[in-house]
């Protein structure tokens, strides 16, 4: 059993441990406190064993390992990341009762389906920059999607509040117990900013290595074309945030768009067979 299955399993035990804090919290009290110090630093601790857990599993010195749920649990942990940052400046203790649920389900997927690939050509140094940073960009675009969903969700509720008793046990004070709309859409633009500087140098990086490996700029493929219109759009809606002021369900319906531009790139045919069939 390889050291990135066991810390991803530990990883899996510390936020499930964490999250059934928050949820019972919940259920007692009908609200959640600000989270305390001892709760942000465990927190803490299971990024740091979540992290290394990656870096066992996925980073090698000659090769990078990658597979569908090691890419899962590392969106995962850039997305806690984020959240445990932001958390030292603003309060969106509400966050922890969906992200760390998932973040148990996900390090679990990631201990129990550690298949994969090795990924090509790694011992060129542009190209492994690039694939590291691709996936970085690839996992903060898609807690930016989630996190538009769970906007427009919250967004739903305030309209339409659910009036159904179980519905309001349950849905309806996790909702409840979300940051404000203003706050949750900081974090958002944060988030797609940051994404959005990482999805240039990717587009960056693999402009370089596809040089040194192919000779050609960039190759004209659907995965380039549809991660130039992801960044395109990424592009155009930060510029109408800061001219326009876009915000609400515009910066919403930008972001999702972005997003399946994302996906339409890194899920074609091409990458069904190369790394989940393992097919070349």
């Amino acid at each position: 059993m390889s050291s990135g299955i066991v810390f991803h399993a530990v990883a899996a035990l510390v936020y499930t441990v964490l999250a059934a804090s928050m949820w019972r919290r919940l259920q007692q009290a009908g609200s959640i406190e600000q989270t305390g110090r001892i709760t942000r630093f465990c927190l803490l601790g299971a990024l740091i064993v979540h992290g290394y857990a990656l870096r066992e599993a996925m980073l090698g010195t000659h090769h990078i390992f990658i597979g569908w749920a090691l890419a899962l649990s590392a969106a995962m942990w850039l997305g806690l990341m984020m959240y445990w940052l932001e958390s030292l400046f603003i309060r969106i203790d509400g966050v922890q009762l969906l992200l760390l649920p998932a973040a148990a389900v996900v390090t679990l997927l990631a201990a129990l389906f550690p298949q994969g690939v090795d990924v090509p050509h790694v011992g060129n140094p542009w190209l492994r920059i690039h694939l590291l940073i691709a996936l970085a960009a690839y996992g903060l675009i898609t807690i930016a999607a989630l996190h538009a969903m769970l906007m427009a969700l919250l967004d739903r509720h305030l309209h339409r509040p659910l009036d159904a008793p179980a519905a309001r046990s349950i849905l309806g004070r996790v909702l409840d117990a979300q940051p404000p709309l203003l706050v949750q859409e900081q974090l958002l633009f944060r988030i797609i900013f940051i994404g959005f500087i990482a999805l240039t140098l990717a587009v960056g990086t693999g402009s370089v290595s596809s040089i040194l490996l192919t000779g050609k700029i960039l190759p004209f493929d659907h995965k380039t074309i549809f991660t130039l219109l992801s960044w395109l759009t990424f592009g155009v809606l930060l510029l109408g945030r800061h001219i326009r002021g876009w915000r609400g369900r515009v910066a919403l319906r930008w972001t999702l768009v972005g997003f399946c531009f994302l996906i339409l790139a890194y899920t074609g045919t091409r990458f069904v067979l190369e790394m989940i069939l393992q097919r070349s």
